[in-house]
């Protein structure tokens, strides 16, 4: 390091870690080993993992954050937009990570692989709605004839249902919401 244009020493703790998977008896290869640097050396090596574990966790979160999360993703210039994306972003971890206290998975990015693969499974019955719905109004068009104004409101109440269906799909009905909030204890019936 310089200071004052002077080259200045700095004493270092070094520890060095093998791997909690490896055999004692397996040969030592160059991913076994981890070596960990410490400008303060009063620090004992349990400090010093604990530090890192900490560092390591704030790693992992921003590194969900940029690839699955959508920090900064947006299209904008402006400061206001870029604090409401870091902004969102955490409150879209602080949800995986509720998630993930609740049991929905050991980690955080597997709740998010979860919550993924519901989302497109959603997607895809909306889609396969929208298909059959095209089916069923070609068919009401069809009987306009025999049902004369009946035929919109058959459409209509067939429209009205599925929607009904997938709201309850999405738990996002009163009555859902207020069942799985008594069942959690949260919510006074």
């Amino acid at each position: 390091m310089r200071h004052n244009g002077e080259e200045q020493w700095i004493p270092v703790r070094l520890l060095f870690v093998r791997g909690v998977n490896q055999d004692a008896d397996s040969p030592a290869g160059a991913k076994s080993w981890a070596l960990f640097l410490s400008t303060d050396r009063r620090l004992s090596p349990a400090t010093i993992l604990e530090t890192y574990a900490l560092r390591w966790s704030i790693e992992v979160y921003f590194k969900e954050a940029k690839q699955s999360l959508g920090l900064l993703w947006e299209q904008t210039e402006t400061f206001a937009s870029h604090l409401a994306s870091i902004h969102l972003t955490a409150v879209r971890y602080c949800l995986l990570a509720f998630g993930q206290i609740q049991g929905a998975g050991t980690r955080v990015c597997e709740v998010r692989t979860a919550v993924g693969a519901q989302l497109s499974e959603l997607d895809f019955a909306k889609r396969l709605w929208g298909f059959f719905r095209a089916l069923i109004a070609e068919a009401v068009d069809g009987l306009q004839e025999t049902l004369g104004p009946a035929g919109a409101l058959v459409m209509s109440a067939i429209d009205e249902r599925v929607q009904s269906f997938f709201v309850q799909a999405l738990q996002l009905d009163e009555f859902t919401l207020r069942l799985e909030g008594v069942e959690t204890g949260s919510i006074e019936a």
